[in-house]
């Protein structure tokens, strides 16, 4: 719950943030007569956020167990690929976020059309509503409690609701650089821990060597799938689930956080280490940078007072 509730409350930030600068410029511009087509535009990207949830929490209900774990595996990696793209998009671009979508609105309003005020609200709001579907599908796979995850996803939604409302009235004020940069960091590891599952996901459908399919070594003492060094490439790294049952809060906290699960093959310790590592050195040298740190991403309430 508190992994999903952090989600919902980054990705509706961003998408809080992102409607409140369009909204603030069109009436410092006084084009208050366009407003209904910038929110008819983000209530398509609702629309579709919500549509590409049920698709996949109802249209994988006919197919067969393999192909429900190669589509939700590759779902996962799609997710963890666009959370990626968009930690390191709002680390590059938050400083002149404010004013791409006000040059954006700009060339909209020149062209005068109606499409293209609708699709700047679909657009802006559609990345987001995308990116957190596809992140809480999987993380509803992999973690298996549908209430928790959805309830935690609702009220950090609600949460980023009320945030931008107090930020756009001036109310509150935020360090938006130090949110997005620490919830990115957050980020990191949530998708770490999603292609851990994926990988696992993979390997259940056959499409990825593993323990479950011919190629997994077996103990010949036990005649079970061997674990630990005797298990590499393609067994298990490690079985704690004597220690910490999966079904347990420990181990849904442990998931939720960091992306350990008490049993995990090789491959899925590689690809989370890997990951991790990875990612995590360039996400590092991105804060670091003088530029990154010259300003933080633009407050709601500046666009209403004029600022430039």
């Amino acid at each position: 719950m508190l992994a999903t509730f952090l989600i919902g409350l980054r990705e509706g930030l961003e998408a809080a943030l992102v409607v409140g600068i369009l909204v603030a410029y069109l009436k410092r511009l006084d084009r208050r007569d366009v407003l209904p087509r910038l929110w008819a535009g983000v209530g398509l990207a609702v629309v579709l956020a919500l549509a590409i949830g049920a698709i996949l929490t109802f249209g994988a209900y006919s197919l067969t167990f393999e192909a429900q774990e190669l589509i939700g595996g590759l779902l996962s990696l799609l997710a963890v690929g666009m959370v990626t793209w968009m930690i390191f998009w709002m680390q590059k671009t938050a400083r002149t976020m404010k004013r791409s979508l006000e040059g954006g609105i700009d060339r909209a309003l020149a062209t005068g059309g109606l499409w293209a005020i609708v699709a700047i609200g679909f657009v802006s709001v559609a990345r987001e509503g995308i990116e957190t579907t596809l992140l809480l599908w999987s993380m509803v796979q992999s973690f298996g409690d549908v209430p928790a995850n959805l309830t935690g996803a609702i009220l950090g939604l609600l949460a980023a609701v009320v945030i931008g409302w107090l930020l756009a009235r001036g109310m509150v004020r935020i360090d938006l650089r130090v949110f997005f940069t620490w919830t990115g960091a957050f980020l990191i590891v949530v998708a770490a821990g999603v292609l851990a599952y994926a990988i696992h996901d993979l390997q259940e459908a056959g499409a990825l060597p593993g323990p479950f399919g011919p190629l997994a070594p077996i103990d010949p003492l036990t005649g079970a799938v061997a674990v630990g060094w005797t298990g590499f490439p393609f067994g298990f790294a490690f079985d704690l689930t004597a220690v910490i049952p999966p079904t347990t809060p420990l181990a849904a906290v442990l998931q939720a956080t960091i992306g350990f699960m008490p049993r995990m093959t090789w491959l899925q310790v590689i690809a989370w280490t890997l990951y991790i590592v990875t990612v995590g050195i360039v996400w590092l040298r991105g804060i670091r940078r003088p530029s990154a740190a010259a300003s933080s991403p633009v407050s709601v309430s500046s666009t209403q007072q004029g600022a430039p």
